[in-house]
């Protein structure tokens, strides 16, 4: 039986002005949970780097990414707060030490209960990998993940109680849209077939091969365009510059296809993402890491109802089966442009794919994402306090 008390719920996370797919995500939970009477305005502790970012009033604390002693300063305010529960979002990358073992120590002092969100479940991790998230899920009342098919990886890999377990989709901003050919119009898309990908910008993106498969294309169908939407990882930016870019912008030159490429080099805001997926055809994710558990940008194409031609890594198998999209092999230009000629060439048969995938889409909207959060954010916090008054 669960109270209907206003809870006060914290998030520890990257998040806005910092730049990264784990910021934005969280930054779209909490405002959702801001509609939702039951939880009172959340609140973020922001994982910061050795940058200065302008973050609003929503941050009430920093955790130190590179700095040990952090963490366990940061547990000790979060037990001295009014916090009831903390959201870890847990990404290895983004927390310090080998693996990211310093959130242990943050784990093993708070005193209050908290849930992890997974961002990323490997299969095969390194010994340190699994022990991390090991001993965090043990200690966490429950683990989101946002795709069935982690839960036995989950399970066998990592030694977690499949009662903890909760399935999440990623969720999508909710945003009513003009007709597609409306948005091309005004765009200057008119009459195009419009390919696209949007994220920042990484190797492990696999664009060239959607460079490759978008010139073999192009032969038959003169009015195909892709674009490439998004700027370089600030990370990466910082290590390599535009060394990845400017091979991808290179390959275009030398294939003979600047036409049918376009390149919009800038951080997308949420609005500007939908309003290009809302004007694409087939949206295209040649990745190349067969593990990725979750793809934001994957979720926002589901959530549109686009059809979507992608490699078969973990998330996109579970997110395109049942006729919901095509997959194409890994590293194999060939074969995805084989799935966008089929598209292309069968109105009908997309047609179809997109009636499916929008019908998953409908149920992942961030109002309807929230509404299940907060239900597991009560029930803890209410099975927490039961428990405690059980303790003598």
């Amino acid at each position: 039986m669960t109270s209907n008390r206003i809870r006060n719920v914290a998030f520890l996370s990257t998040y806005p002005s910092r730049e990264c797919g784990l910021a934005t995500f969280t930054q779209d939970l909490v405002r959702a949970l801001d509609d939702v009477e039951l939880i009172n305005n959340p609140k973020v502790v922001a994982v910061s780097d050795n940058n200065k970012y302008n973050y609003s009033d929503r941050v009430i604390m920093e955790l130190s990414q590179h700095d040990r002693e952090s963490y366990i300063k940061t547990a000790k305010e979060i037990n001295n707060s009014d916090i009831e529960l903390l959201v870890i979002e847990h990404e290895y990358g983004i927390f310090g030490g080998e693996a990211g073992e310093y959130i242990l120590d943050l784990a093993r002092n708070l005193e209050i209960p908290f849930v992890t969100t997974l961002h990323t479940v490997l299969p095969n991790p390194s010994e340190k990998q699994r022990e991390v998230l090991r001993e965090l899920g043990d200690r966490s009342s429950k683990v989101v993940t946002m795709a069935k098919n982690t839960k036995p990886v989950l399970e066998s890999v990592y030694d977690m109680d499949l009662s903890k377990i909760e399935v999440m989709h990623h969720g999508v901003p909710y945003r009513i849209l003009e007709s597609r050919d409306k948005l091309k119009d005004k765009n200057g898309f008119s009459g195009k077939s419009v390919v696209s990908t949007f994220g920042l910008l990484s190797s492990g993106k696999g664009l060239e091969y959607g460079i490759e498969a978008i010139s073999k294309v192009a032969k038959d169908y003169k009015d195909v365009v892709y674009l490439i939407l998004g700027q370089t990882h600030p990370s990466i930016k910082k290590e390599s510059g535009e060394v990845y870019r400017e091979k991808l912008i290179e390959k275009v030159n030398n294939l003979g296809i600047k036409e049918h490429v376009i390149f919009v080099d800038k951080y997308l805001s949420k609005d500007e993402i939908i309003q290009y997926l809302g004007m694409t055809d087939i949206y295209m994710t040649p990745y190349l890491g067969k593990d990725q558990a979750v793809s934001g940008t994957l979720a926002y194409a589901v959530g549109y109802g686009r059809v979507i031609v992608s490699t078969p890594y973990s998330y996109a198998r579970e997110m395109l089966s049942e006729g919901r999209g095509l997959l194409a092999d890994f590293k194999d230009s060939d074969s995805l442009a084989e799935n966008l000629r089929y598209i292309l060439e069968n109105p009908e048969a997309k047609k179809e794919m997109e009636r499916k995938t929008l019908i998953v889409g409908k149920t992942m909207m961030w109002e309807s994402i929230a509404n299940r959060y907060t239900k597991m954010f009560i029930d803890t916090v209410e099975e927490t306090k039961l428990k405690d008054s059980r303790v003598v």
